[in-house]
């Protein structure tokens, strides 16, 4: 049986959509690529620090890194999968059509859940984010130096790469810092070096600058890590979750219309409304 009208339409349609698809597609590959290339949030040094963060059994760093070769995987089985859907609309691959749509179901509801858990639980993960950087802050910055402690390296590097000082933003000699294990041992600093603008790891050890690291008046790094990390995050998270709303659009039209090309007809003329059933 040849397609109607309609079903010519939604054929060329689910071509388009899923050209579309791949785009969208592309849209979850590259920023994984970018999130797992970028060195400010997580690479050998910064990352000890993250491993700390535990959210059940799990930690933000291994997290942050399985997180963007999860994206990088998915993004690449999506193309995979829209060219499959291509394939069967274009030639009426019955079988190809079937699958395709319950693959497609699946990857929406999936996708849905998603997304609504990540605005249900956005603010409690804010809230949980922050603690868990003031307790490393103020029970695991010991040293103000890249060689003797690892958390605190994590912490200077942290400061250096991300142009910030603190969990909150620092504002003047009382500060995140006031309750930390390193204040202890910190003379007349109030902040460490590595919150000054200007130093670096090569230089670090021979900067001095007053006006930063014991009156904070001046040349130091305004924005707390909290804000610095949390906007970092948000650029690609921004990304994700319009790419993600928008597939949810195609994915939803793109069932629709494998749906009525397999009940119309596929290669052999029969309809395929038993085979529907399977999806």
């Amino acid at each position: 049986m040849a397609l109607s009208c309609g079903g010519k339409c939604m054929k060329v349609f689910l071509v388009v959509i899923n050209f579309l698809f791949m785009l969208l597609g592309l849209g979850i590959l590259i920023p994984g690529i970018l999130m797992l290339a970028d060195v400010k949030l997580v690479n050998d040094e910064v990352l000890p620090l993250l491993q700390q963060l535990g959210f059940g059994g799990l930690n933000v760093g291994d997290l942050a890194k399985g997180l963007s070769v999860t994206l990088i995987i998915f993004g690449t089985f999506v193309l995979i999968v829209s060219l499959f859907g291509c394939c069967g609309a274009f030639c009426q691959q019955r079988i190809c059509l079937v699958v395709y749509a319950a693959l497609v179901l699946v990857f929406f509801l999936a996708k849905l859940i998603v997304v609504i858990l990540w605005f249900v639980m956005n603010d409690k993960i804010q809230t949980w984010m922050k603690d868990q950087l003031i307790s490393q802050l103020q029970n695991n910055y010991k040293n103000n130096d890249l060689t003797t402690h690892e958390i605190s390296t994590a912490w200077n590097y942290m400061f250096m790469s991300l142009s910030c000082c603190g969990v909150n933003a620092v504002t003047g000699t009382t500060n995140d810092f006031d309750n930390s294990v390193w204040i202890g041992s910190a003379g007349t600093k109030n902040i460490p070096t590595f919150c000054c603008t200007g130093v670096t790891a090569s230089n670090y050890a021979t900067y001095s600058d007053a006006s930063c690291t014991d009156n904070v008046v001046s040349n130091y790094y305004k924005k707390g890590c909290y804000d610095a990390t949390y906007d970092l995050l948000s650029t690609y998270s921004t990304v994700f979750i319009a790419v993600g709303i928008c597939i949810l659009l195609v994915e939803l039209v793109a069932f629709i219309g494998a749906i009525v090309i397999i009940k119309q007809g596929g290669e052999d003329g029969k309809s395929l409304s038993g085979a529907a059933k399977m999806v």
